[in-house]
């Protein structure tokens, strides 16, 4: 299956049953907004897809993708010890990414 992801030509092999997708390989998709992290969420996992933990999921095919809003990257890398960790508590807890929830826990 030849595809492409965000300008990358991809190619897709089916190595059958001796070669299982796992999350050793995964794309991820770093987004903008809650809109753009929800629109490639609900087209991954609306379709025949299965969510994970901390923004990842699974397409119908097996492969992983984690929808990573940059806002969650700032906030889990903030400077200061105690509100990353906040944030990236909040971020354990959920499936698809909250960017408001993220930013209220990196706040305190």
């Amino acid at each position: 299956m030849n595809f492409t992801v965000l300008g990358i030509p991809c190619l897709g092999l089916n190595g059958g049953p001796a070669f299982r997708h796992s999350e050793a390989f995964s794309f991820q998709v770093s987004t903008r907004d809650q809109a753009e992290t929800d629109r490639y969420w609900n087209a991954i996992v609306g379709n025949g897809g299965e969510e994970s933990a901390c923004g990842w999921c699974r397409d119908r095919w097996g492969i992983s993708w984690q929808i990573t809003p940059a806002a969650l990257l700032d906030a889990i890398s903030d400077p200061d010890p105690a509100a990353a960790k906040r944030a990236f508590d909040a971020m354990t807890s959920m499936r698809r990414i909250d960017i408001a929830a993220v930013q209220a826990a990196r706040r305190g």
